[in-house]
């Protein structure tokens, strides 16, 4: 196991920046997730730490190393694509130890190799089959299988579950988060997913423009976003998002919106009266059907019961706002409510820069 050190890492195709001066350190047996929307640098920083891409300007290290010039398969380190990149023509066994072949090692040695990550993964059954017999699961699996084999010093994954189906990607996120605990082996992983970034990570890094714009616990970057990007896209359903003008009366500060809307902000902000602000809120912040002083008048436009909870979509001033409800509430579309948002859960953005205030 190793740690990997990022330092000032820069990236572009021609004058097209894709990094813009990546600085990161994961810690020896840390499990980070690079999460973003496509075209954020995410892949590209991940395939500069395996050497898969050249770097423009900066160091990655791995251990006390720097690896700028280092040949991929000198790196000590294994890769899980999205794809799987299996051998069709080859076993799941043969596949899962074909790194260890290459490197001469006896046939007992990888018999014994293989057969340790087959019973972690649960491949014991299948190690005679070709990818082709298998499920979309199980070449992942052995696609996994062949990283563990390789014992290496960090674990690069690229985006390894966007192939699957929705009830296949739970399963497998859980079983590579339980992978992890038990090998405590470095890793890093890619995912657009932010639903698999708060639920595997021991950190996330959002990125966004080859930039990271934070770095922290899911539920730290959950709780606290550093800007109005980092809110809006951890989050699911994604946080409420309101434009107005601070303003103030004798009971505090609020935000003034169109149609004489008050929304009531935290003492703790530093937004100043009359500054330009945008207004967040999550949706299981805002409580339904609220006398509280600083609730606003909305009117239900959309109801969707999931079963275990029920989303609300409603209309404040001119914006449609989501509220998350573990109740059944009895409401039709048109009807007047009144909504309430949590201060302690309030969060207000600079209107133009969209940093946390």
């Amino acid at each position: 196991m190793a740690a990997v050190s990022i330092d000032r890492v820069h990236k572009s195709y021609g004058s097209v920046g894709v990094l813009h001066g990546v600085s990161l350190e994961i810690d020896d047996g840390e499990f980070v997730v690079l999460v973003g929307p496509s075209g954020c640098g995410k892949s590209t920083l991940l395939r500069m730490i395996a050497g898969l891409e050249a770097i423009n300007a900066g160091d990655i290290r791995i251990g006390d190393r720097v690896v700028n010039n280092v040949a991929p398969k000198d790196r000590d380190i294994a890769m899980v694509f999205q794809n799987y990149a299996l051998y069709p023509h080859m076993s799941v066994s043969s596949n899962m130890g074909f790194s260890m072949e290459l490197r001469r090692f006896a046939k007992s040695m990888i018999d014994s190799a293989v057969g340790r990550a087959a019973a972690t993964l649960g491949l014991g059954e299948l190690l005679q089959r070709r990818p082709r017999e298998l499920s979309g699961g199980q070449r992942q699996r052995v696609a996994m299988g062949r990283a563990i084999v390789r014992q290496p010093q960090v674990f690069l994954f690229d985006e390894p579950l966007s192939n699957l189906d929705a009830k296949l990607r739970v399963q497998m996120r859980t079983e590579i988060k339980a992978l992890h605990q038990e090998l405590k082996t470095t890793a890093v992983y890619v995912t657009h997913d932010q639903v698999e970034a708060m639920t595997m990570a021991d950190r996330i890094v959002v990125m966004h423009g080859g930039i990271m714009q934070q770095v922290g616990p899911p539920l730290e970057v959950y709780d606290r976003p550093a800007n109005k990007f980092v809110a809006g896209f951890i989050g699911s359903p994604a946080m409420n998002f309101f434009d107005g003008v601070v303003a103030a009366n004798g009971a505090g500060r609020y935000v003034a919106m169109g149609g004489d809307v008050r929304l009531p902000i935290p003492d703790n902000s530093r937004a100043e009266v009359g500054r330009r602000v945008t207004y967040g809120v999550r949706p299981e912040s805002i409580r339904i059907d609220a006398d509280d002083a600083g609730s606003v008048p909305a009117s239900v436009e959309v109801i969707e019961p999931t079963g275990l909870s029920t989303l609300v979509y409603s209309k404040v001033a001119d914006a449609l706002v989501c509220t998350f409800t573990m109740e059944r509430p009895d409401l039709e579309r048109g009807q007047p409510i009144r909504l309430a948002p949590d201060l302690a859960r309030v969060h207000v953005f600079d209107a133009d820069s969209g940093e946390r205030l």
